[in-house]
């Protein structure tokens, strides 16, 4: 078992490009991957609803409390990975301010004498380290999807969606997460103007993600700007949006 240091302040931050060849439809390869990642991390299958309270108490699972942001739906055991708990801070952010609604979470960490009939025998719950999202209406679920997608796409997480019932199966991968974020939070302070108001494209940037990272929207970073189109290149300066 292992214990993790408290993390910084870090953005559920997704780059941009493309996901294709991505789907939402889970795997065997995608469970293997998951049960890889969970026996490199050590974590343990806790067992048990006794098992959970003792790693609550030692400190390898941390309490999940519901914000203003997002909402935990009946779940029994609200405890998961600090970096799990990081990860639906951060998400629901972000999801409240591009959808105007609450993010629901609808499962956390189950012992494994807790688990529905129709879970795998390999599913990670039990591990702490997976989640489970409510599929919201059509206004937000583009949104959703093609944010997991995109972290997906970065090593960080895999993401099915699951039928019975529906919801989003989430598998954060706690260290490869934590390394991610801190990356990307500190690329993009070091990319300030001086001066301020002002911000340095670096490769790899689109204005989808700027306009994130800013809590503005590409067409007010258009207008400021004066673009035409989407187009951005390395060194440019964008003015950033009051």
């Amino acid at each position: 078992m292992k214990t993790w240091a408290t993390l910084p302040f870090l953005l559920a931050v997704a780059v941009p490009g493309e996901v294709s060849g991505q789907s939402l439809r889970g795997s065997t390869s995608s469970l293997d991957r998951q049960n890889r990642v969970a026996r490199q991390h050590d974590f343990t299958y806790i067992a048990t609803p006794e098992q959970v309270r003792r790693f609550v108490d030692a400190g390898y699972l941390v309490p999940v409390t519901a914000t203003a942001d997002f909402e935990l739906h009946e779940i029994s055991f609200p405890y998961a990975r600090p970096e799990v708990d990081l990860f639906i801070s951060r998400l629901a952010s972000q999801y409240r301010r591009a959808c105007g609604e609450r993010l629901v979470v609808t499962s956390l960490t189950r012992p494994m004498n807790r688990q529905p009939r129709n879970a795998s025998p390999r599913s990670v719950h039990p591990t702490g380290m997976a989640l489970d999202l409510r599929v919201p209406g059509p206004k937000c679920r583009g949104w959703l999807e093609r944010v997991l997608l995109q972290l997906e796409g970065s090593g960080v997480l895999e993401v099915s969606l699951e039928r019975r019932p529906p919801h989003y199966h989430v598998a954060l991968f706690p260290q490869q997460y934590a390394a991610y974020v801190e990356r990307i939070t500190r690329a993009s302070a070091q990319q300030y103007v001086a001066g301020g108001g002002r911000y340095r494209v670096r490769a790899g940037d689109s204005l989808w993600e700027i306009a994130r990272r800013h809590e503005t929207t590409v067409t007010r970073l258009r207008s400021a700007n004066n673009l035409n189109g989407s187009r951005i290149y390395p060194g440019q300066v964008l003015t950033l949006p009051d």
